[in-house]
């Protein structure tokens, strides 16, 4: 048959070699070093309110779950494996930050009031990723040890009263932005380091 393309359908991209694929990823590491410093700029606002307005930490809560539904999106686009867990909470994630930003005070204390449920959703992602990540990751069990102890903290939350969930939610938003500015400037070096690869 003519026109068929020879390259299996599960594999590479049609026309496209490791090598190939490996240096157009490697070009964009820059993309993954801007997420990663916006990522710690968001963890230092968070991080130094003292009289925070509930409306302005809501939005922000709800911009760090849009950033990172589309960080999911994206990696989605780019593995061959399991696209629809990265998809899915992508979605999740849009949905959920949307719903911050559109209804900030009433979402900030439904946040406070079901913290521990959040964490144990977040932790399980956690713990999944760093298992989809192991065969391409050295540091996939930072991924598994931050998942498990956020499971322990979705536990120890659950106990707590509403003014100390809500001082909880805005320590952890200001964690949680902080680990995955971490993480992605970490991972802009790692995809940088395709190009002396390829």
């Amino acid at each position: 048959m003519t026109g068929m393309s020879s390259t299996p359908v599960g594999g590479q991209a049609m026309g496209m070699s490791e090598r190939d694929a490996a240096h157009l990823l490697s070009r964009g590491w820059w993309l993954w070093l801007l997420a990663g410093i916006a990522w710690v700029v968001a963890a230092l606002v968070v991080l130094q309110f003292d009289q925070a307005s509930i409306t302005t930490v809501g939005v922000i809560v709800g911009i760090m779950f849009v950033l990172s539904g589309f960080q999911q999106l994206a990696m989605a686009a780019m593995v061959d494996s399991l696209r629809w867990v990265w998809a899915l909470f992508g979605v999740l994630f849009i949905v959920a930050g949307l719903i911050c930003m559109f209804n900030p005070e009433d979402t900030f204390a439904g946040l406070a009031d079901i913290l521990g449920f959040i964490f144990l959703m977040i932790g399980v992602w956690w713990t999944i990723r760093a298992f989809v990540e192991r065969a391409v990751s050295p540091l996939w069990w930072l991924g598994l040890i931050t998942g498990l102890l956020m499971l322990v903290l979705a536990f120890w939350t659950s106990g707590q009263f509403f003014v100390e969930k809500a001082y909880t939610l805005l320590v952890f938003a200001g964690i949680w932005a902080l680990a995955q500015g971490l993480t992605d400037i970490v991972r802009a070096f790692q995809v940088r380091a395709l190009r002396d690869v390829v």
